[in-house]
């Protein structure tokens, strides 16, 4: 709903719904607001496949969930939230958690900045490169890296950069075996992490595996 209305509100078309009913907080809309609201934006042609509930399933967001369900914080980073399958799962399961997203690819960005405008404020969306340290140091808890790093030329640049970001945790997952993905240009085995992270300072890792992918929890400071 969040993003629907957000889409209508950047779109700037005519539409059937009052000033207060576009700005009432979404725990205040009634069911019948959201259907409004979600059957306009499919009349009007906006995407909501986004939320198809399959993704919620994956292993890897699970796991990543999970672990952060035993953990105390208030702030977290999200690089290269792409489609939201870990971020928009992330938002409804967390929903008092300060939220960052970062990513480059301006299609992505759209989406994440509808379900901010649309109503999750607590949802902050940059366009930028994590390799610039968008955010200044120990701004945040904990920086998620989920399916991230193999794409970036410059990795140890980003971790990095995530290193000094986070207070708590970096969190990431990788491809645990060679694929055919062309956009995949590392491949990140257990002791690459360890390697990488150790250059910047980091030696406190635990890693844990699910299907095709490294889990790797990275912990920040004391």
């Amino acid at each position: 709903v969040a993003a629907a209305r957000g889409a209508i509100i950047r779109r700037g078309e005519e539409h059937p719904f009052s000033q207060a009913l576009m700005e009432r907080a979404l725990e205040e809309l009634s069911d019948a607001d959201c259907e409004a609201f979600l059957g306009f934006a499919r009349e009007s042609g906006i995407k909501l496949y986004h939320f198809k509930r399959s993704d919620r399933t994956l292993p890897r967001v699970n796991k990543t969930l999970g672990f952060l369900r035993g953990i105390s914080f208030d702030s977290l980073l999200d690089v290269g939230s792409g489609r939201g399958v870990f971020l928009l799962p992330f938002l409804e399961e967390f929903p008092y958690v300060e939220v960052t997203s970062v990513d480059i690819l301006e299609r992505r960005i759209e989406l994440l900045s509808d379900i901010s405008s649309g109503g999750v404020g607590r949802l902050r969306v940059l366009g930028a490169d994590i390799c610039d340290q968008p955010l200044p140091e120990r701004s945040v808890d904990v920086v998620t890296m989920l399916e991230v790093l193999e794409h970036i030329p410059d990795v140890s640049r980003a971790i990095g950069a995530a290193v000094r970001i986070a207070r708590k945790y970096v969190v990431v997952t990788v491809p645990s075996k060679e694929d055919d993905n062309p956009e995949h240009i590392h491949l990140l085995t257990k002791a690459r992490l360890i390697g990488l992270f150790a250059d910047h300072g980091v030696s406190r890792l635990s890693f844990d595996g699910v299907p095709g992918h490294l889990f790797m929890i990275a912990r920040i400071g004391d």
